[in-house]
């Protein structure tokens, strides 16, 4: 993977990524480890391709890998969000009810699409949804993050290497305030447009609690960062979350 686990700590939370060989995003996984076992939380249909794929990778070391779904459930824990959208509690699912009545005896509960809001909100890109077949980390501003940069040795690295030292992503992740009077939000794979010229292309959207109506998006590098775009025929202006120059 991208990042470094090697110092890992039992119950301490990690992104990482797995890229191909030109480094093109593959999967996106947050991991924790338990002093025994180490668990990949990830998006359900990505479960297949990622087990295939640690089978394959399987060399000296015994390890078993195993689908562990229908075991363990992942909540998102009472707290302040911290860097990669937790803190996460990893729950036996004999044990969900009894976990789900402590967290509500003393916080309110909140839906996918709070969780989901609040994700956009900090610039967090999911994959898939906010990125294509053709998306690499310094696109989304994952570098130092999901991505280790002192970490030599994964698939992909060249790649990200390159950019970083000798010039810039072709796209960059921006998050947009999208024009609030409009009752409709546009739609996931929207194109994104300045003066009439599609620039990029939308991904998730959601409606905050504090800032409105919001979306991450994709756009050219070369997108003037204080230009206002369009999408859907909406009016959205740009916050920066990966650095134009």
């Amino acid at each position: 993977t991208t990042q470094f686990l090697e110092d890992l700590q039992p119950g301490q939370w990690r992104e990482a990524l797995i890229l191909d060989p030109q480094g093109h995003i593959e999967q996106q996984l947050f991991l924790v480890d338990d002093g025994e076992t180490t668990y990949l939380h990830l998006d359900g249909e990505k479960v297949t391709s990622l087990i295939a794929y640690l089978e394959s990778m399987k060399f000296m070391l015994r390890v078993e890998v195993k689908d562990v779904s229908s075991d363990f459930a992942i909540l998102r824990a009472p707290g302040k969000s911290d860097d990669i959208g937790g803190p996460y509690a990893l729950v036996p699912r004999a044990e969900l009810q009894e976990t789900e009545d402590a967290f509500n005896s003393s916080n309110l509960q909140v839906g996918m699409w709070a969780i989901e809001a609040e994700r956009i909100a900090q610039g967090r890109a999911r994959i898939s949804l906010d990125t294509d077949h053709k998306t690499i980390p310094n696109e989304i501003g994952a570098l130092n993050k999901a991505v280790h940069m002192k970490k030599g040795c994964y698939r992909g690295q060249e790649t990200v290497a390159k950019v970083f030292n000798l010039g810039h992503p072709p796209r960059r992740l921006v998050l947009l305030h999208l024009d609030g009077s409009n009752v409709e939000l546009p739609k996931h794979g929207d194109a994104v447009y300045l003066d009439g010229k599609e620039v990029g292309t939308l991904g998730t959207v959601a409606r905050h609690y504090e800032l409105g109506p919001i979306a991450l998006a994709l756009v050219k590098r070369n997108t003037p960062p204080t230009s206002t775009l369009t999408v859907a025929g909406i009016a959205a202006s740009q916050e920066i979350l990966v650095p134009v120059e």
